[in-house]
């Protein structure tokens, strides 16, 4: 049997746009995922909807998967024949353990690959308005890991040679010892007042700073339970924090969302509210599953003199049954309908010219309507709109069981303040999520600030019992994101 290969693929800091393009296509044609606490769910919905995820992330206080079962594991995967993805937080290659990783696979004989990521240690300062290096503070510039295998978990490290060699010092995971870490600082060189700041979930809406000195950024971090996953800083360059910092401005910077989904239409809202420096946890995840094809209807699909497309994934699919079973695409003769503007473009991207179904004539002709089997659920609605009609389901929408452990792990980890509803469909998919999930909906939603886009959603999620408790000026990001950066935070305890 040929054998697969690795990826062993740095996913960056946080912010999902710095993970490179290369760890990104690694990551588009994975056949297997095995990703880490540090790396950001939401470059999983970018894998491939059959793509197998491995949560082998650890946590300070326990192991899911243990160092030398993450090993054997990509060593199976990959004896299977599969591409696998191993999923760093920062670069696999800095305190990643991707040299052990790396050793087991060309033991076995599998061939694999490094893609470096953008480091934690580099990358958050930034975000902090907080260069490495500058000509004026220091051109010298040291990681150092704050925790390693060592007496106590303390580091084993050339203090002197630190304390005295080097501008400035980027200690990783370095909370839980810092009083250790200052104190040697200064016993070898380093003065109690060199400015130190703390950087906690660095480049994400979340990220969280404490600013100190060698000889008081202990006992402050130690008054506010400051914790990892943080950066340490310690140099005279962090005192260009107040006057460099960007991020925090952004309107939405420290703001934990809860965005209700219901497909790809609300991707560009959290997009939006992610480049506005929120941070956008979305739920549920669907996934699109098979459903048997109604033959008859095919076999007679030249009949139809009206055929509306409700989404741009019901193009993709039908085309591709067309291609699969054969058929010539030339039989088609009725005139085609989109449900949206991105339907249509869908469309004219084979060529083909729709209008908006807004515009079909309801007196004549005879109608197919082709999506998804929430079509069943909206047939009323439609033959009240339409009149008579076919229907035919190109899949089912299910939820992805994949995705619960890694929304119940993100919801423990953020401190959500805002619920937000795209629309009415989301408030009931929402509630169907929460139901199959085994969540309650008073732990998900308790101390939220509830938002709708829309009247008609407010009004379906006051009937769902969310308690809402506004909604912006129109239905769109744009107006989401001016409602939210004047709204009070309901922060979830």
């Amino acid at each position: 049997m040929k054998r697969g290969k690795v990826y062993l693929v740095g996913a960056g800091p946080g912010d999902i746009g710095l993970i490179t393009m290369k760890g990104m296509e690694a990551v588009r044609r994975a056949d297997v995922i095995l990703y880490d606490r540090l790396a950001n769910p939401k470059l999983l919905d970018f894998a491939r909807s059959d793509c197998e995820l491995i949560y082998g992330g650890k946590l300070p206080d326990r192991h899911f998967l243990r160092q030398d079962a993450i090993n054997e594991l990509l060593i199976e995967k990959a004896l299977e024949g599969k591409t696998v993805v191993r999923l760093k937080g920062g670069d696999p290659g800095v305190f990643g353990r991707v040299g052990e990783e790396a050793a087991g696979l060309a033991e076995n004989g599998i061939p694999f690959e490094m893609v470096p990521g953008i480091t934690s240690g580099i990358a958050a300062p930034l975000y902090a308005g907080i260069p490495v290096t500058h000509r004026e503070y220091g051109g010298s510039f040291a990681v150092v890991t704050a925790h390693d295998k060592s007496k106590n978990g303390k580091p084993n490290i050339n203090w002197a040679a630190l304390a005295q060699g080097i501008d400035t010092i980027s200690f990783y995971m370095g909370v839980a010892n810092l009083p250790y870490i200052c104190e040697n600082l200064m016993k070898y060189g380093k003065v109690p007042e060199t400015p130190v700041i703390l950087i906690q979930w660095g480049t994400m809406g979340r990220q969280k700073t404490l600013e100190g000195t060698l000889d008081t950024i202990a006992e402050k971090a130690e008054s506010v339970n400051f914790s990892n996953p943080a950066i340490t800083l310690v140099g005279d360059i962090v005192s260009l924090h107040g006057k460099l910092s960007w991020f925090d401005k952004k309107p939405l910077y420290g703001r934990q969302i809860l965005l209700a989904r219901t497909g790809t239409e609300e991707s560009m809202i959290a997009s939006e509210l992610r480049e506005q420096g929120a941070d956008v946890i979305e739920f549920p995840k669907w996934k699109r599953a098979a459903v048997p094809v109604d033959k008859d209807i095919l076999d007679r699909i030249g009949s139809y003199d009206k055929i509306l497309f409700t989404s741009p994934e019901s193009v993709h699919e039908f085309f591709g049954l067309l291609v699969e079973r054969g058929i010539d695409i030339r039989l088609i003769r009725g005139d085609l309908y989109a449900g949206s503007n991105k339907s249509k473009q869908a469309l004219m991207k084979r060529g083909l010219l729709a209008e908006i179904a807004g515009d079909i004539s309801n007196n004549s002709g005879k109608l197919l309507i082709i999506g998804d089997d929430r079509l069943e659920t909206d047939r009323a609605f439609y033959i009240s709109k339409y009149g008579s009609l076919d229907i035919f389901l190109t899949s089912r929408i299910e939820l992805d069981g994949q995705y619960l452990p890694i929304f119940t792990r993100m919801m423990q980890e953020a401190r959500l303040d805002t619920a937000v509803f795209p629309s009415s469909a989301s408030v009931q998919q929402f509630s169907s999520g929460l139901k199959s999930s085994g969540l309650l909906l008073k732990d998900v939603m308790n101390g939220l600030n509830v938002v709708c886009m829309g009247e008609h959603t407010y009004n379906t999620a006051e009937e769902y019992g969310f308690n809402p408790k506004g909604m912006p000026d129109s239905p769109t990001k744009e107006a989401l994101v001016q409602f939210l950066s004047i709204t009070p935070e309901h922060t979830k305890k």
